[in-house]
């Protein structure tokens, strides 16, 4: 499944505290994405959600190096390694941290859990243009710096992701264009 696919994406029960997670699929984002441990991460995308939401892509990342088609966690046990409460569950500091990973689109609620982004995608240009003027200056070279896309890798990965082989060469070339 894609990013445009119809997922059910109601919330999972804040009542529960162990949850499904499961990679988010994106074949662009997967190909020319950046690792959510990475510096381009810790450079940009901590200015942008807060120490504590890169905490937590960082944490989820390093689960599924281990469990790469996902896992269960237990959301307090999760917050209480992370020196974060989640007592009062959306209203806790873990809670409103993991909203915010929500809102800026790096993870997506599903039925039973979260599908969670394995690589993080640039951070959009409306948020870069809130950050300070040094790091918007800086921002295009370490975008390309950090971000890794091989042409056949980006079109193999759309392939296996249901894109249609025409489709996925196009965007192959034109991302070999941009360079």
């Amino acid at each position: 499944m894609h990013d445009t696919d119809p997922v059910n994406h109601a919330e999972p029960n804040p009542r529960d505290s162990t949850v499904t997670i499961r990679p988010w699929i994106d074949a662009i984002v997967d190909a020319r994405g950046h690792d959510p441990r990475s510096a381009y991460v810790e450079r940009y995308w901590v200015a942008t959600i807060g120490p504590s939401a890169a905490w937590i892509v960082r944490r989820l990342a390093d689960e599924f190096d281990t469990a790469p088609h996902g896992f269960e966690i237990d959301l307090d046990a999760t917050a209480r390694s992370l020196g974060m409460s989640y007592r009062r569950r959306e209203q806790s500091p873990f809670g409103r941290a993991l909203q915010r990973c929500v809102m800026f689109g790096l993870i997506r609620p599903s039925a039973d859990g979260y599908e969670v982004r394995r690589r993080l995608p640039n951070v959009p240009f409306r948020q870069l243009r809130r950050l300070p003027e040094a790091l918007q200056d800086d921002h295009p070279a370490w975008a390309r710096l950090s971000s890794s896309c091989d042409r056949r890798d980006l079109e193999r990965s759309l392939v296996e992701a249901g894109v249609p082989p025409a489709a996925a060469a196009r965007a192959g070339e034109a991302v070999s264009l941009r360079g």
